[in-house]
């Protein structure tokens, strides 16, 4: 039974309800790995350096300056105490009002526990976060005048009780405890300073926000010794001193930080748009996403560059496909690997290995635009590769490849998620700058998205005069500045915002309507839906709503909230046409995004000229000629521009078709190596009185038939450099359609996301732990009643299981049927894990016993031959 005020973490888990320890598990998802057995384990747990510093790294800014004016307050530190460290002695009215919810989240996280009037920060937390020499405190406070003074002489310390004015005492640990009362006492204290030289002021000031050491030399000056004297400076090395830290809050007037930091930056200055501007510029881009990642597949289409013997692609090849796409190389790099993570483009796995589309790419290509637009966001959302870091060095100094291994950045999903969220605080069509994003997330994670302020001091520098030291850091401190760029989290969110641009989830900066749907829109904060009314019921809510607004989506739940979006998205993107408007000057013009097949039968006929809003096809020679080679006709090619114009075919272009038609195959070659075969003799004369011929070394077999020494291939395209329009045939003499099959790879998986840590639990899963949890704790709590033993055996350890014989075992059994009265087991599964179980027996017979487990929570059959032994339960334990 657990007393009114909790001894340990564990006895005020067990004070918790289902829905409190759900909300901690949510928050700290390493604790159920594996699923601890009892309320103890799972304290033990959370106390663990790995899990303490995860969990310390997931604070807020206010949140960790609370963990670490705790770490340097009286352990216990009643919450009054608290309050003064962090709203100092004017009593800051925005700090005092948000303490109280920062400590329900430490309380919530299992970091702190204990009642308002004994807070408890845990004891690997406050190792992370205690001041020392080799591992400053953000605070900038040194250590305490106990451990600064500890090691020195009795004779100094009473040297030093003397100059501050204090009687003698008669022993050491007095004598620290009056020089600490002295510091302590704002009054006294006041006095004592009012007498110090102005050159000693100035010293303390330079120290007092950190860091807390300086250097003196062997003879300090005056105004330093009068300092050393009254031990407003200690010792902390040969030549070092340091500020202890009850003078330095003091001074501080009692605030631990420089700048408190209660609430986040504000996201301002804003930028109101129309809403539907914004949609429309969104859809806008998403329809040119598409256009894009349509354009790549198409460039890949008969099999794209080679692989990379390390993985990825080349330099080289990135900046080819950056000038197909007519990108920039760091966006190309976007593409490919939005495609990648689609699924869409792969490498082959073959011995020369390349990459190429996947089969998957012939469904997205059928796909309906808004379909298609989801399967690419459902892709990006969850994407731990970040193309953002391609060209960049990995730790061994080689540059990272687009596609290559090494891209894989563990918080982007959670990064993009959090800027998508706070983007979707704002209304409807509303920007913010990307300063603003980035200071909001850098309060949300001040240790993931920024390095420490203050380092420790470098033990070979000299110092650079008496007691020096550095200005006081506001970083970390979280004083107004500058939020950092460099940092890997300002760098992701960077890029997310890049990125949403480009697929159209936001439109000028601001989140459109459909992007508002990629969200998470139901927050499960544990197995409990109904309002807590326990003791914790504050920290119960705060953990479960904080984890569940930082925690990525699944690759599921992306999905689900993209084909939301996409439905949003579909009325606003452009309605495929099925026509061209065709022009004197030998081109086209699509007015808007043409049907599939049209556009396919297009690009075969006609060059691309110019993308944008319109795009323009030119017809030339050659395009045509590439139209007939892929088997079409003169009358088919005119009858589709007939069909499809809604203007007159222009006569130049018929003309171009019918010159171009009426020369196409008038020259046949075929393998001799080579030869060229023509009924029109003085056509094969005028090919070999050319002098653009001499490279095809040509000559003639027979009036109407040249040979050439080189191949086919080369021929065919030596001949149209020439101007001629030449048809490849077979050894049939039949003409041969040059139409390409589109190489796919075998079918492929898109790559994996690597999670930052485990997995967040679901709803089902925190049930489940939480059952299990509280039914091992009620085995391993239970009270037994004392079993007698022999007088020469030794009594069993506690927490060990029960030992009795067969017999007894049986007999017991027996008796708890017919009693129905609950019992206490120790058993050993196949597997030979030991457990303790409480379980009513309902049937003892044939070597079983048929009961119903508190533990397990159903009604389970054990061979007796696996129960180690057997205990009554007290009369008032269950």
């Amino acid at each position: 039974m657990t007393t009114a005020t909790p001894r340990t973490l564990a006895e005020e888990l067990r004070t918790r309800s289902d829905r409190g320890l759900a909300g901690l598990l949510r928050a700290r998802p390493d604790l159920l790995n594996p699923v601890p057995g009892d309320l103890t384990q799972l304290a033990t747990r959370a106390g663990t350096r790995a899990s303490v510093v995860r969990a310390v790294e997931r604070l807020d800014t206010f949140a960790l300056q609370t963990a670490e004016a705790l770490a340097i307050a009286p352990d216990p530190c009643p919450y009054p105490t608290l309050a003064a460290l962090m709203a100092g002695d004017a009593g800051d009215t925005a700090v005092a009002a948000a303490l109280p919810r920062a400590v329900a989240a430490l309380r919530a996280q299992a970091l702190v526990w204990g009642p308002d009037d004994r807070l408890r920060l845990v004891r690997t937390a406050r190792e992370l976060l205690t001041p020392s020499p080799a591992r400053p405190s953000p605070t900038g406070l040194g250590p305490t005048v106990a451990e600064a003074t500890a090691g020195m002489s009795p004779g100094r310390i009473q040297e030093i009780l003397d100059a501050a004015g204090l009687p003698a005492t008669h022993d050491p640990v007095s004598a620290v405890a009056a020089l600490t009362g002295l510091f302590r006492d704002r009054a006294r204290m006041a006095a004592l300073l009012d007498t110090a030289p102005a050159e000693a002021v100035a010293v303390l000031d330079k120290l007092l926000w950190g860091p807390p050491y300086g250097a003196v030399t062997d003879r300090p000056a005056a105004h330093l010794q009068w300092l050393l004297d009254r031990g407003l400076l200690l010792p902390a090395g040969a030549r070092n001193v340091v500020l202890p830290r009850e003078a330095a809050l003091h001074l501080r007037a009692g605030r631990a930080h420089h700048a408190p930091e209660p609430v986040p930056p504000a996201l301002e200055p804003a930028t109101a748009r129309d809403p539907q501007l914004v949609d429309n510029a969104a859809a806008s881009q998403a329809f040119t996403a598409l256009a894009t990642v349509e354009e790549l597949l198409k460039e890949w289409d008969l099999g794209g560059p080679p692989v990379l013997r390390a993985g990825g692609l080349s330099v080289r090849d990135l900046k080819r496909t950056a000038v197909a796409l007519d990108t920039t190389e760091p966006l190309a790099a976007f593409w490919l690997e939005l495609a990648h993570a689609a699924g869409l483009i792969a490498s082959d796995g073959e011995a020369d290995e390349r990459y190429a589309a996947t089969p998957a790419a012939e469904d997205w290509l059928q796909l309906p635009d808004h379909q298609r637009w989801a399967a690419l966001v459902a892709a990006w959302l969850p994407a731990t590769r970040t193309p953002g870091v391609v060209g960049t060095a990995d730790a061994k100094g080689r540059a990272l490849a687009a596609l290559g291994p090494h891209l894989d950045r563990s918080p982007a999903p959670e990064v993009r998620h959090r800027v998508l969220t706070l983007l979707a605080t704002l209304p409807p069509g509303t920007s913010v700058p990307e300063r603003a994003l980035l200071s909001r997330l850098r309060w949300e994670r001040p240790l993931r998205a920024a390095a420490p302020a203050t380092q420790p001091p470098a033990a070979s520098a000299p110092p650079q005069g008496p007691a020096q030291a550095a200005p006081p850091s506001t970083a970390a401190d979280g004083a107004a500045g500058p939020a950092p760029t460099d940092d890997l989290r300002s760098r992701l969110a960077q890029w997310t915002l890049v990125e949403a641009e480009l697929l159209g989830v936001t439109g000028r900066g601001a989140l459109a309507a459909h992007g508002r749907t990629l969200l998470r829109t139901t927050g499960d904060t544990g197995p409990s839906a109904e309002t807590d009314t326990g003791p914790h019921a504050d920290t119960d809510t705060d953990a479960s709503t904080t984890a569940a607004a930082l925690t990525p989506l699944t690759p599921a739940e992306a999905t689900a909230t993209a084909v939301r979006a996409a439905a949003l998205l579909a009325p606003l993107l452009p309605e495929p046409l099925d026509h061209i408007l065709l022009q004197a000057d030998l081109t086209a013009v699509a007015p808007g995004p043409l049907r599939r097949p049209l556009a396919e039968a297009l690009a075969v006929l006609a060059d691309i000229e110019s993308k944008g809003g319109a795009t323009v096809y030119r017809f030339t020679p050659a395009s045509v000629r590439r139209a007939l080679d892929a088997g079409r006709s003169a009358a088919e090619l005119q009858e589709f521009l007939t069909t499809h114009s809604r203007t007159p075919v222009p006569q130049p272009l018929a003309y171009l078709i019918d010159d171009v038609a009426r020369k196409h195959g008038q020259l046949r070659v075929c393998a001799a190596s080579a030869y060229v075969r023509c009924d029109d003799d003085a056509l094969l004369s005028e090919i070999l009185a050319d002098r653009r011929a001499a490279a095809l070394r040509l000559r003639r077999l027979a009036p109407t038939v040249l040979a050439a020494q080189s191949a086919p291939e080369q021929l065919l395209d030596g001949l149209r450099a020439m101007g001629y329009a030449p048809a490849a045939e077979s050894a049939a003499g039949d003409v041969l359609v040059a139409r390409a099959d589109s190489y796919r790879t075998p079918p492929r998986t898109a790559p994996t996301p690597v999670p930052d840590g485990p997995p967040p639990p679901d709803r089902t899963l925190l049930e489940a732990a939480v059952r299990a949890i509280r039914a091992g704790d009620l085995a391993a709590t239970a009270a037994r009643k004392p079993a007698a033993a022999p007088a020469d055996t030794a009594p069993s350890a506690p927490g060990a299981l029960p030992r009795t014989t067969s017999a007894e075992t049986l007999a017991t059994m027996q008796a708890a049927v017919l009693t129905s009265s609950p019992v206490w087991i120790g058993y050993v599964n196949a597997d030979g894990a030991a457990s303790q179980r409480v379980i009513a027996p309902v049937r003892v017979e044939g070597g079983y016993v048929t009961a119903y487990d508190h533990t397990s929570d159903e009604v389970r059959t054990y061979p007796l031959h696996r129960i180690t032994g057997v205990s009554e339960l007290a009369d008032d334990a269950v």
